[in-house]
């Protein structure tokens, strides 16, 4: 007999038990490890051209020194430093530091306007802001006039700014002399601080990504925080020794990138690697050869069109080892799939296409060292999942929100089903709401509401601690959550069928010639799709099929490139019923960065902005 769709689901049914961690806040948690590892390596970043490596006694150094000196400036316990940086060593640095003053540290991602700067340390109320450089104190001071409580602005490099005075903005280095001198006379006020706070008070403000409307700003607590930690331990990193390589690229103001490469490395004693920016990510990768490679499913995506690129210029033999390969690597990772053993005659097979292909293709992109691959985010495709799996990449999916302080779900080790996000972690109870099947979640993780927002706090956790996540999902009978969608992006066609647009659109961005795509077709009579090329993928066929173009709206252009991306729509209609197949599609004709209003600082299309921008074209196609 089935079970009840709409049960509750409990980690604890698996067996995950959360750990009890001698720590109660991400403060305690960095003496611990400082006091425990001393001289040995905490991170890495690279400069000109050398990786300078910086031990974890180094490091508390350099965060008493920024505390105290915002303590000696008046920080108070409980106000809000904001940072405006990317992804390096200083974020990491100024974050502990805020918390160990008792602060709250708040991000904001370095692509943003200073429209956007503006209202993010307005309604966060920050009295300081760290940022990195000239370009993005030029954010600052295009709005200062209108952000009257800030009261000192610290900027990491001064490079560019020699001639520049203003009473408002300081130095990093100078804020660590300043800390140096009261550490003189208090050298544990920062200790003395951290344990004064309260874990169940607001520690870090995460602004969510703002699909829709304006961000909003979720209050986290460090209560949140380790009750994370724990379950992870108990799940991502079951059966994985402490210690190993990561790197860390992602915007450190996202949840995601913020537990992975900074959180989880202190839990877990892992040494980071800040890369040199996002355009070095995968030369990066192949020279640290990290043990934990967590990525958005772009970045994975991206992975597999390099493998497919280098396989297009290998020789018959080459490719057709390859294929041979793969195929025995699937073989093996269908049987782990369902937990159980490969036969011998298999296990041999497999040891010989590892010693003569696949290792090579994963020390090619720098992987070949991973215990834990991790995707997240966004949803991905479960075939790449597979061929991941089939490369030997032990690739999890995990689930969380902003507002599950990014602890939700995660694929088990052992049992993985493609498509599934997996099973709630230990202390968490999920179920799917009848009717809408929204995916609810109560837990220690949920966080503590909006900031100036209780209506939408109230809105979105429930009297009864139920978040409301706004995915639409469902359970089997063992536990595993599968989502569908989010229910803001259901499409009810002409005809009044509902289609999920996720599950077509992740097939679509499994093709190595596909980035990204958004299903349109709500109150419609038939779908069509928006389709942002692989820019270098689409290059390289039109290259070897002697296909003219001059920059990348010409390459969208060329009827030869149509097809191949018709060819590419066929596919993947086979595969859905009639109603659920693309009828029309256009390809954009500018290649999206982060840096661009239509995608999230993580990589997501918005879905109604792209939609919105691209009205007359998406007119065209129901012509």
């Amino acid at each position: 007999m089935s079970k009840d769709p709409h049960r509750i689901v409990t980690g604890e049914e698996f067996g995950y038990r959360a750990e009890t961690l001698p720590y109660r806040s991400i403060p305690e948690l960095f003496r611990l490890r400082v006091k425990e590892l001393g001289d040995a390596t905490m991170m890495r970043q690279k400069e000109l051209g050398i990786w300078q490596a910086y031990s974890w006694n180094q490091v508390a150094r350099i965060v008493d020194e920024i505390g105290a000196g915002l303590a000696s400036l008046g920080f108070e316990p409980g106000e809000v430093a904001s940072v405006l940086s990317n992804t390096c060593r200083e974020w990491v640095w100024c974050d502990l530091a805020v918390q160990s003053a008792g602060g709250v540290c708040n991000g904001i991602y370095p692509t943003d306007a200073a429209t956007q700067v503006e209202y993010l340390c307005s309604d966060s109320r920050s009295v300081y802001l760290f940022v990195e450089d000239d370009e993005q104190l030029d954010k600052y001071l295009e709005v200062a006039g209108r952000l009257p409580l800030i009261r000192r602005v610290i900027v990491y490099d001064m490079e560019g700014l020699q001639s520049f005075s203003d009473p408002r903005v300081i130095s990093l280095e100078q804020l660590r002399e300043i800390g140096r001198e009261l550490l003189k006379s208090r050298p544990m006020l920062l200790q003395e601080r951290s344990a004064a706070r309260d874990p169940g008070e607001v520690a870090v403000l995460v602004y969510t990504s703002g699909t829709t409307g304006r961000p909003k700003g979720a209050m986290i607590s460090q209560n949140n925080i380790v009750a994370v930690l724990s379950a992870l331990s108990a799940t991502l990193f079951e059966g994985v020794p402490r210690g190993g390589e990561r790197i860390a690229f992602l915007p450190l103001c996202h949840i995601a990138e913020r537990l992975i490469g900074a959180f989880i490395p202190l839990e877990r004693a892992s040494v980071v690697n800040y890369v040199e920016n996002p355009e070095t990510v995968f030369e990066n990768l192949r020279e640290v050869r990290p043990h934990l490679f967590f990525a958005v499913p772009r970045v994975w995506e991206k992975i597999y069109s390099q493998v497919s690129i280098a396989l297009s210029e290998a020789d018959r033999l080459q490719r057709a080892a390859y294929g041979l390969a793969l195929q025995i690597g699937g073989e093996v990772a269908k049987c782990r799939l369902e937990n159980r053993e490969p036969p011998f005659g298999l296990k041999l097979r497999h040891q010989l296409a590892r010693r003569l292909v696949l290792d090579n293709v994963k020390r090619m992109i720098g992987m070949d060292r991973v215990e834990v691959g991790m995707t997240g985010a966004a949803p991905i495709s479960p075939e790449l999942i597979r061929w991941f799996m089939a490369l030997g990449i032990p690739l999890r999916e995990g689930w969380g929100m902003t507002e599950t302080c990014g602890g939700g779900t995660i694929t088990p080790r052992r049992g993985m089903r493609p498509g599934s996000i997996g099973r709630p972690g230990p202390g968490l109870q999920m179920r799917i709401a009848e009717g809408t099947h929204e995916i609810l979640l109560r837990g220690p993780n949920v966080i503590l509401g909006y900031l100036n927002l209780p209506e939408k706090t109230a809105e979105t956790i429930d009297a009864d601690g139920w978040l409301h996540t706004g995915d639409v999902g469902r359970v089997d009978d063992d536990g595993y959550f599968y989502i569908t969608d989010r229910m803001k992006d259901i499409i009810i066609t002409a005809g009044g069928k509902n289609i999920t647009p996720s599950e077509i659109e992740n097939e679509l961005k499994f093709s190595p010639y596909v980035t990204d795509a958004v299903v349109i077709g709500d109150r419609r009579p038939y779908l069509v799709v928006l389709i942002m090329i692989d820019q270098e993928n689409v290059e390289k066929y039109a290259q070897d099929h002697d296909v003219p173009f001059g920059n990348y709206a010409s390459l969208t252009k060329a009827r030869e490139v149509q097809a191949l991306i018709q060819a590419e729509v066929d596919r993947v209609n086979a595969k859905f019923a009639r109603v659920e197949q693309i009828k029309k599609f256009y390809l954009l004709q500018t290649q999206l960065t982060a840096e661009d209003e239509e995608l999230t600082p993580t990589m997501k299309l918005k879905r109604k902005l792209v939609e919105k921008k691209y009205a007359e074209a998406i007119e065209a196609m129901y012509r």
